[in-house]
């Protein structure tokens, strides 16, 4: 009986301190006074590269890959086609329908997003949250994902992402975006 509550106790502490501090608890609103402003409809724009890794569920690197971006934007409607290549030579393809208002609120979708994608534009950050399918080589499986996209003050972008499955991470992606050198 001990043990169990216990056990209890430990589970519920776990998730009260996710809550409370870590990458779940961030919220648009602790970046507000930040600078430099983030505004995806200048910063996601034109040729993109991206470069990046993606840990596993033990925290070991289990790929690494790079991505061509291109993105374009009329007014507050946009796309982004994103071309990746992986270390082991598979290829991905995605394409990005964003909205974005004049409060900062995205709306994303894509062909492999469950629904659709939510997100807030708000000082230097860009945090979406979507659900996402894996391709069936991956076992097709649906994973809660949260993106936080940080502006440094170079315009470099710092992605970090997380992908969860019944509440647990599965998976955790960092890559840097910045303009493509068009020589």
């Amino acid at each position: 009986m001990f043990l169990a509550f216990g056990a209890v106790a430990a589970l519920v502490a776990l998730w009260l301190c996710r809550r409370i501090v870590g990458f779940a608890a961030q919220k648009s609103e602790d970046y507000e006074d930040g600078t430099p402003d983030f505004d995806i409809r200048k910063h996601l724009n034109g040729p993109l590269l991206c470069e990046g890794v993606i840990y596993g569920p033990t925290g070991r690197v289990s790929s690494r890959f790079v991505a061509d971006f291109d993105a374009t934007w009329e007014g507050n409607s946009g796309s982004m086609k994103e071309h990746f290549v992986y270390d082991d030579g598979s290829v991905q393809d995605r394409e990005w329908h964003l909205q974005i208002d004049d409060h900062g609120k995205i709306c994303a979708r894509a062909d492999d997003v469950v629904g659709e994608g939510s997100g807030q534009q708000l000082g230097p950050t860009v945090q979406l949250r979507y659900r996402i399918r894996l391709p069936d080589g991956s076992g097709g499986h649906v994973l809660n994902t949260v993106d936080w996209m940080y502006l440094t003050p170079n315009g470099t972008i710092m992605n970090r992402s997380q992908f969860r499955k019944f509440g647990i991470k599965v998976a955790e992606l960092v890559a840097t975006m910045r303009p493509k050198d068009i020589t």
